[in-house]
């Protein structure tokens, strides 16, 4: 039974920083490409980052690129999310998810095979 499991979310002020990780069990990990997601109150679930299998890929969107990343330990089965100087447009629930594709990282949703539960970010101004 494949488990991902976010922890790290909390309360931050503007400009502040968190870190996020993602504990996963039930499946090789260092065969799958890791991202994060994030829901804000009444959008959709965005890509916000993403790492390849072994680490030597990383894409970032936009909005995140400069203040976000991601690393990830394979022997500790294990992602992280660093988020830097963060604002109240970040506030959102973070999911991390698993995608089985042998090289780079995807942005879509349906691409992914393995989702977490999330854990709720949220910046006060």
């Amino acid at each position: 039974q494949v488990q991902l499991v976010e922890s790290g979310g909390g309360l931050v002020q503007t400009g502040g920083s968190l870190r996020l990780s993602c504990a996963a069990s039930g499946l090789t990990f260092s065969s799958y490409a890791m991202g994060w997601f994030r829901q804000g109150p009444g959008k959709e679930r965005e890509f916000v980052i993403g790492i390849s299998r072994n680490g030597d890929y990383i894409l970032y969107s936009d909005s995140v690129k400069g203040r976000f990343t991601i690393s990830r330990d394979n022997e500790k089965n294990t992602v992280y999310l660093q988020m830097n100087s963060l604002n109240p447009e970040d506030t959102a629930i973070y999911y991390c998810a698993a995608d089985r594709r042998p090289t780079g990282v995807g942005v879509r949703k349906r691409g992914y095979d393995y989702w977490g539960q999330g854990t709720q970010v949220t910046v006060s101004s």
